[in-house]
């Protein structure tokens, strides 16, 4: 029996906004996956904790965002106790041998993926998929980790047998942007808090 095909979308998720549903749609359409599992972390490494919201919020929030019967919203990081992505990879391809995971994250995070625990054994484990993101396409493209696996780029006309293929595979999907931002989301929060208190 063959298993699901099965994006996994991590983050703080702090808080979940359109922008992730956005990318998660696009990816199931594209592609063509079963499910897209968000992968609540309760702590990114690379993140402070100052203005961190609690995990059991930040798991609330993406469930109220997420409204789609084939995003799951997950705690795996904790209950498998990885905080890092490499580490949750492996483990989930240990659980379930049968599945076909491919790593989806925006193109702003391909810029910074250098700084990720063993960031090149992330792309020689899944496939991944890029989905485009304001200010960031150009950047991602020309940046160290789209360089060293430029060899390994399919065009986003074969994102739909990614899945499919083995490690390392890459796309970088051009698609309608969303512009929604965890940060500028914080930031609107505590400003209208302090305009309330003023």
């Amino acid at each position: 029996m063959s298993g699901l095909r099965i994006g996994l979308l991590g983050g703080s998720f702090n808080p979940a906004h359109e922008g992730h549903r956005h990318i998660s749609l696009v990816a199931l359409q594209r592609l063509r996956l079963d499910a897209v599992w968000w992968l609540v972390s309760p702590q990114n490494p690379l993140k402070s904790t100052e203005g961190m919201a609690a995990f059991s919020d930040r798991i609330e929030s993406a469930e109220h965002v997420a409204r789609h019967p084939r995003i799951l919203v997950t705690d795996i990081e904790a209950r498998l106790g990885t905080r890092f992505t490499i580490d949750t990879l492996l483990a989930l391809q240990r659980r379930r041998h049968r599945d076909k995971f491919v790593w989806i994250m925006g193109a702003d995070n391909l810029i910074q993926l250098p700084r990720w625990r063993r960031w090149e054994m992330i792309f020689e484990t899944v496939p991944v998929a890029v989905l485009a993101r304001p200010a960031y396409s150009g950047r991602a493209l020309s940046g160290a980790a789209a360089q060293r696996y430029r060899r390994w780029r399919l065009p986003d006309r074969a994102a739909g047998v990614l899945a499919d293929r083995a490690s390392p595979s890459w796309v970088f999907l051009h698609t309608q942007l969303h512009s929604a931002s965890a940060t500028e989301i914080r930031a609107r929060r505590l400003t209208s808090r302090h305009d309330a208190t003023m």
